[in-house]
């Protein structure tokens, strides 16, 4: 028997609504949030595919996300749209807030979208991935968990806090980065630790703050920022604004109040789109061409720029109709549904 199980595409969104519904999401969050998944998966993100149905459902068992809940959405300036997801799931809330970002950031040249009283599981990319295919360059950026040590420091203060960009390109996939400030994501630890493998030296440190490849004291204990001091450095501004300056949780905060129960982290989010256009003088077009010069200056030497590995990925999984998953994942999955 295989350890992996294969998929249809349909299939794999099929398992992923019926379970987010049969656990007590509504339809609409149970679509926009396997949208991401779906989106993920067929990327080969595996961190971020069907895996993060566990978290889900972990979460909506706490008791306290609302698997039903309406966004609000405010329009609180010339560039500024706010949307509260009042308890719920982010992905609903950023639906329902795109259009007026993108319409703001069209007339204005910039507009940013703060997405407040939410929960979060999801990679960015697929969010500024839908502002470049408006024809915006777009930045996204969240805080965590108090899952990350500072630089120099020996017990999680910052949350992974991620950090996401992307440029429109015309005809072409668009240039875009998404990763976290510590080494790892926090679901590339999780899987090494369900796989039973060992991460890598400097990724993480044990609860009494000693550095540890051990999946399982990592979990317990915190993970590294990359690039040490510049990576802590840039996870703090995203603690920054992505917290207070929205009015929202910073990471230590969110943990808090989880009260330690396995829940998806709750805070906030903040989204910046720009448009090419405007902020060139109308120069758009000519611009996008020296863009173009220094990605083929790029992949002409021999490197690839990121993303190219998710979009080979996409292309083949559409191209076969298909997806695999682990089959003990699979397995765990399957308990999860009850229709």
């Amino acid at each position: 028997m295989s350890d992996n199980v294969t998929l249809r595409l349909a299939e794999m969104r099929e398992l992923s609504e019926t379970i987010l519904m049969d656990n007590g999401f509504n339809e609409d969050h149970a679509r926009s949030i396997t949208d991401i998944m779906y989106a993920c998966q067929q990327d080969d993100c595996h961190s971020h595919g069907l895996h993060r149905l566990l978290m889900c459902v972990e979460s909506i068992k706490s008791g306290r996300i609302d698997g039903t809940a309406v966004p609000t959405i405010t329009d609180a300036g010339p560039s500024v749209v706010r949307a509260n997801a009042n308890k719920g799931m982010s992905l609903l809330a950023l639906q329902a807030a795109l259009p007026q970002l993108i319409e703001k950031a069209k007339k204005n040249g910039i507009a940013a979208l703060a997405i407040n009283n939410c929960y979060h599981f999801s990679a960015l990319w697929p969010e500024v991935e839908k502002l470049s295919e408006a024809g915006l360059a777009a930045i996204a950026m969240v805080p965590s968990h108090a899952w990350v040590a500072p630089a120099g420091g020996t017990r999680g203060t910052l949350g992974t806090n991620p950090l996401a960009f992307s440029w429109p390109r015309r005809g072409k996939h668009p240039f875009t980065f998404d990763f976290a400030t510590s080494q790892f994501a926090r679901g590339e630890v999780e899987l090494y630790r369900r796989a039973g493998k060992a991460l890598p030296e400097g990724v993480a440190i044990d609860k009494d703050g000693k550095p540890t490849t051990n999946a399982e004291a990592a979990m317990n204990g915190a993970m590294l920022t990359f690039g040490g001091y510049k990576g802590s450095a840039l996870s703090i501004m995203i603690e920054l604004l992505a917290g207070p300056l929205i009015d929202d949780l910073t990471s230590k905060e969110s943990m808090e109040f989880a009260e330690g129960k396995p829940e998806a982290p709750y805070h906030g989010e903040i989204l910046i789109a720009i448009d090419p256009n405007l902020l060139s003088g109308g120069k758009a077009v000519a611009n996008d061409e020296r863009a173009e010069r220094l990605f083929a200056d790029i992949i002409d030497q021999g490197a690839r720029l990121p993303s190219q590995r998710r979009y080979v990925a996409r292309e083949h999984n559409m191209k076969r109709d298909a997806i695999e998953i682990p089959r003990t994942l699979y397995e765990e999955l399957l308990t999860l549904r009850k229709s």
